[in-house]
């Protein structure tokens, strides 16, 4: 499965690092639209990324309209992650697609709301307390990833670490060490 993870004019650098550090340890492409809140070689973006970003597949976008016109919505499996979202991101079944686009929007402000109400029937949404304004982008991406290949049995990705057994030492002596 293609994984589209969409950020609609970032405006943290440190979020966007980490976003394209899960989207480089996943697989999920990452598409960048603008205007966005630094300069693309921000420090503080390429250090969260650290050392990722040639693992990444990145596309930029001069704004919103023109991501909406190359990817339309109503062709592609398009999903618009918002705190005003009408259901749940884990209760879509996300198993039988083969490419999925999720957007989410700046962090002061999120999605524009006329882009949530034409497309309603395909908001997702974090549960969480009523009283909290919104969870951190990068950790919400990052949910919302996870669920997508958690219900593809985690395609294309290492499930158990191979680590011991490559270097034949999985059958230590566990009397050695006290516990």
């Amino acid at each position: 499965m293609k994984l589209n993870i969409v950020m609609c004019e970032p405006e943290i650098p440190q979020n966007t690092g980490n976003i394209a550090r899960t989207c480089a340890a996943t697989g999920s492409k990452l598409h960048l639209i603008h205007p966005l809140g630094f300069d693309i070689s921000d420090k503080y973006l390429k250090r969260a990324g650290l050392d990722y970003w040639d693992k990444l597949e990145i596309e930029e976008h001069k704004s919103l309209d023109k991501f909406l016109e190359k990817y339309k919505p109503e062709k592609y499996n398009m999903f618009f992650a918002t705190t005003k979202g009408q259901q749940c991101y884990a209760d879509v079944d996300y198993s039988t697609l083969n490419e999925v686009f999720v957007l989410f929007g700046k962090e002061t402000k999120g999605l524009p709301e006329d882009l949530l109400k034409k497309y309603i029937e395909k908001t997702i949404r974090i549960p969480m307390r009523e009283s909290l304004r919104s969870l951190n982008l990068a950790n919400s991406v990052s949910i919302v990833i996870y669920e997508i290949l958690r219900q593809k049995k985690f395609e294309g990705l290492e499930e158990i670490s191979q680590y011991f057994k490559q270097r034949n030492i999985a059958n230590i002596d566990k009397k050695e060490y006290s516990y």
